[in-house]
């Protein structure tokens, strides 16, 4: 029986030879669909005629049906892209799509299933002069059955896209909504950018199958779909290694109830780093005639969660993952070959990355193949920035598009974990979307749900906890995570102050750090990336190494995202450039990435803590401080110091703009010095912090001993462990304790507590 890689070559070349009998040159000529393949397709990719209706006649203008338009276009690339020979960045409300095509002599007499990889935003279709469907949505594919429709001989294939980028009611995600794009949104798509193709089915086809691995029991779980007549009709579903049958079940057929099982002698694990995926054949047969057949593949793979870790076939791998948009130059959306998506796969590999989150867009399938083939996690995101989600109608659209993007990648081993939403606010509109969306919970057990990258955590039963963190001081940035490192609980999150956001002990993970701008070459002034840029490749390797290590040393972090693959753009904090040249020798980045973590090499450390307060921070209640913002005498931080001509007032020190920060008391200035006296009853502790919220460099002195000091900023109140110099310096009775900070850019804030276990 021949192999699927076999099957994928043969039915690729048969696709060229058919289109190109038409004359026509086909870009991206692959089966844009390796997962759901069937023998007989028709690549519809190549020269299209193309319109921008400006004025939105094209229907008064009876473009639906026998009218040449106005120029041409390369399908499957967008008119903003060089690939499409279109090129036209401007905003286009409404375009036009038309073509011929004759349907080869093997597909006459079969069913005939049109298909769109994707096209932006809501599409409605004309074959020969009839309208025969649409859709809504930029990202997710759709099908049309137009057996009724075609003729022998040329038909004729006409689209209309309407797309209206900022009208909200629509998912954009890094598409600008405005003329040119601009930090971290980029030029937009309109209309096609996947593969249109022809499939030719039987009387009774096979629509939509999901495949269940179930590693520990050895089979694997298929429910398959089916449509037209079923009875008489059986499925059977094969389970190859090569052209060895390794499993076969043969079942009735159901409608979207067809279950079948397959039992895999000792099976083979995919995992990431070492994959093995099964070639998949389901066939629907009637009296000895096959029906439909498609071809497909599998992959023994096993996610769960216990307690804060996520394993994978029963084992914690670190997840070293990526930030990947998906972005090219002369593409947009597209990627000008299938070689490019497999080589995006190869360069972040080579940097020592073991997967990616692939950020506001949903990809190309063959993406997610050669992530299957390579063994590359990939956590799935919906493209969810450009949508009012306190828009009903938006929402509604949000939903159902979502549980396309489910259901279209649910069978790929790659896929490692799925999060809706990205850096959703803490209003209504995204507490509602966040707990609709938790129906991903229902369509996909196999997998934890995510329920927005970032920001605010509103659904609590989330199975997975993250936070976005840009700070490129690797000092202040380990402390927002020091103390989960100790402990396990309190993970530091973008909004705090949000009750709704609490943290109940899910796996925890950073999913946006790092985004520093190497400078090696000449850029324009809209140029940047996140914090100060680095000059040097061995400025940047420190930095990352130092902010990498601070994640991977945390035994109760499950992996890290790293903000980006490759320069997008004005934005240019990728490992990579644009163009995926190297901006430095990727091994030298492996080197740091794929040393052991403390998650793979430790359990969980995890601590109850229930610290005391000896000294009150002004989170909740004002304390009241003596301060000054001009510099006092060398020791103003001892005890004997007097303080009394400094001002006196409640605390925190800072602006009301700083994240995070509870003003009792306005400083604007650079520095500010503070002290205040404090009583203590009972010195004995096993572990004693300091609360802080600091921004930005700050010096902690108790009784005129140094006990920290702090850099950076980290936008919240943080516990600082250090037992050690607390215990040597807190005495019972009375203490002091003095503090300078000094701010530099950006926000300001101090307010420092003592608190003891």
């Amino acid at each position: 029986m021949p192999s699927l890689e076999f099957i994928l070559i043969v039915s690729g070349l048969l696709a060229i030879a058919a289109v190109g009998a038409q004359g026509a040159d086909i870009p991206r000529p692959e089966h844009p669909r390796p997962d759901f393949q069937r023998p007989l397709w028709l690549n519809l990719n190549g020269t299209w005629q193309f319109e921008i209706d400006a004025e939105n006649t094209g229907e008064e203008r009876s473009l639906m049906s026998g009218r040449d338009l106005s120029s041409t276009i390369l399908v499957p690339f967008c008119p903003e892209s060089e690939l499409s020979g279109v090129g036209t960045t401007d905003f286009m409300l409404h375009v036009w799509y038309r073509r011929q095509f004759t349907v080869p002599e093997s597909m006459r007499g079969k069913r005939l299933l049109l298909h769109f990889g994707a096209v932006d935003w809501e599409t409605r279709v004309w074959v020969n002069g009839t309208l025969v469907g649409g859709h809504k949505g930029g990202y997710t594919p759709f099908c049309l059955d137009i057996t009724d429709h075609v003729v022998d001989g040329p038909n004729e294939l006409v689209l209309q896209v309407h797309d209206d980028t900022a009208s909200g009611k629509q998912a954009t995600g890094k598409q600008c909504h405005q003329q040119e794009s601009h930090g971290c949104v980029y030029t937009r798509t309109t209309g096609i950018w996947q593969t249109v193709w022809l499939e030719a089915a039987g009387r009774t086809w096979l629509k939509d199958f999901e495949v269940v691995p179930d590693l520990d029991a050895g089979r694997a779980l298929v429910q398959v779909s089916v449509s037209g007549p079923s009875t008489g009709r059986t499925v059977r579903v094969q389970a190859l290694d090569g052209e060895t049958l390794v499993a076969e079940d043969i079942v009735s057929a159901a409608w979207r109830s067809t279950h079948a099982l397959l039992q895999i002698p000792e099976p083979k694990a995919w995992e990431p780093g070492s994959p093995f995926l099964y070639d998949l054949k389901l066939t629907v047969e009637y009296d000895g005639e096959t029906l439909d057949e498609v071809h497909s593949y599998f992959g023994m793979r096993k996610v769960h969660i216990e307690g804060n870790r996520i394993l994978i076939n029963n084992k914690p791998i670190f997840q070293r993952l990526v930030l990947d948009q998906g972005f090219y130059p002369d593409g947009i959306y597209t990627a000008p070959t299938d070689e490019a998506l497999k080589r995006d796969v190869e360069l972040s590999m080579a940097a020592g990355f073991n997967g990616a989150r692939l950020h506001q867009k949903v990809f190309e399938p063959r993406l997610l193949y050669w992530a299957d083939k390579l063994g590359y996690l990939i956590w799935d995101e919906y493209p969810s920035w450009g949508v009012n989600l306190g828009d009903a109608e938006a929402l509604a659209q949000v939903v159902t598009e979502w549980q396309e993007v489910l259901r279209r990648d649910r069978n790929h081993a790659c896929v490692i974990g799925w999060c809706p939403l990205n850096e959703t606010g803490p209003d209504e509109g995204a507490a509602r979307a966040q707990r609709l969306l938790a129906v991903t919970q229902m369509i996909d057990p196999t997998r934890p749900f995510l329920d927005t990258s970032g920001y605010v955590h509103l659904c609590p039963e989330t199975d997975v906890y993250d936070s976005h963190d840009y700070d490129q001081n690797p000092e202040s940035f380990g402390a927002r995570f020091s103390m989960f490192s100790l402990s396990g609980q309190n993970p530091w999150n973008n909004n705090p102050r949000d009750p709704r956001g609490k943290y109940s002990g899910q796996p925890f993970f950073v999913s946006e750090y790092g985004g520093t701008r190497l400078t090696l070459r000449d850029a324009d002034g809209n140029a940047w990336g996140y914090g100060s840029s680095t000059g040097t490749v061995d400025e940047f390797l420190a930095r990352y190494k130092a902010l990498t290590d601070v994640l991977m040393d945390d035994p109760n972090m499950f992996g890290f995202c790293y903000t980006q693959l490759t320069d997008i753009e004005q934005e240019q904090n990728g490992v990579y450039y644009y163009d995926r040249t190297p901006k430095y020798d990727p091994a030298k980045l492996h080197a740091i990435n794929s040393r052991p973590a403390a998650y793979e090499t430790q359990g969980p450390r995890l601590l109850d803590l229930h610290p005391r307060a000896i000294l009150k921070t002004s989170r909740e209640d004002a304390q009241t401080w003596r301060y000054t913002f001009e510099k006092p005498a060398d020791d103003w931080m001892m005890p004997e110091f007097d303080a009394g001509a400094w001002k006196q007032g409640p605390g925190g020190f800072g602006t009301e703009e700083t994240p995070g920060a509870v003003v009792g008391t306005e400083w604007s200035s650079e520095d500010i010095w503070l002290r205040r006296e404090f009583e203590v009853t009972d010195t004995k502790c096993e572990l004693a912090f300091l609360e802080i919220h600091h921004d930005e460099d700050a010096e902690v002195y108790v009784n005129g001993q140094l006990v920290a000091s702090p850099r950076g900023y980290v936008q919240g109140y943080v516990l600082l462990e250090a037992t050690e110099a607390l215990k040597q310096t807190l005495k019972p009775g009375t203490n002091t304790i003095a503090v300078h900070c000094h701010q530099t850019v950006g926000g300001q804030f101090i307010d420092v507590g003592i608190q003891a276990q």
